[in-house]
């Protein structure tokens, strides 16, 4: 079996992505899975044609994409992706679409095809903190995972979904309070995430509810 794996380049200024330098790290055999990894433009448009075109080229069985969330404490598995795209900063090709559906006729949203709960479960077991989050932010992240989800509505033997990683410490020298987690347990808590969905074929019933 195969997992396509994707991580974005930097973007808003900063010199690396966490989530392409954890990537790079993650480990080309996890259990059956075979990973294939590739690096996506930060950019609305370009980066669900790049995923799109590679699970054509690769026919995975399942599709991971990786992004940065500076402010963040945790790794977070991503419930569901919106039809919006609401750019508070211009993307790497100055694009900065306000107010816009990713595609007209998708559905207001979709929900990820992964086993989210099973996947922060497996994080958290490695102790790294981890939390299921209930909104992927409005920029490239979430028309990506949007994107990708709305192309494989009509071939659902392909599962797919989205994970935010938090600054690593590098990038935090400036920025005062800003959590951080060290790449070596970022790369642990996607290899866990990894494992969990090799081995849960559906998610598991847990309690990790938002109350706000």
């Amino acid at each position: 079996m195969k997992l396509l794996l994707t991580a974005f380049t930097p973007f808003d200024g900063e010199k690396i992505n966490p989530a392409l330098e954890a990537v790079k790290l993650v480990k080309d055999k996890i259990g059956n899975l075979l990973i294939v990894k590739l690096e996506v433009p930060t950019v609305f448009g370009k980066s669900i044609d790049t995923v799109r075109e590679a699970i054509e080229r690769e026919k995975p069985d399942f599709v991971l994409s990786i992004g940065q969330a500076g402010g963040r404490a945790e790794i977070t598995p991503e419930r569901v992706a919106i039809n919006l795209n609401d750019a508070r900063i211009p993307d790497n090709e100055g694009n900065q679409p306000i107010d816009e559906p990713v595609f007209p006729d998708g559905e207001n949203a979709y929900f990820s095809t992964l086993p989210v709960k099973a996947m922060v479960e497996a994080i958290r077991e490695e102790g790294i903190p981890s939390s299921l989050s209930n909104s992927a932010g409005t920029f490239v992240c979430n028309h990506l995972m949007y994107g990708v989800l709305y192309y494989l509505d009509k071939r659902p033997v392909i599962k797919a979904g989205f994970i935010h990683v938090p600054y690593i410490p590098e990038q935090v020298k400036n920025k005062k309070e800003m959590p951080a987690l060290e790449l070596s347990e970022i790369v642990r808590g996607l290899e866990a995430a990894i494992t969990a969905i090799a081995i849960n074929g559906t998610d598991k019933k847990l309690a990790y509810g938002q109350n706000d």
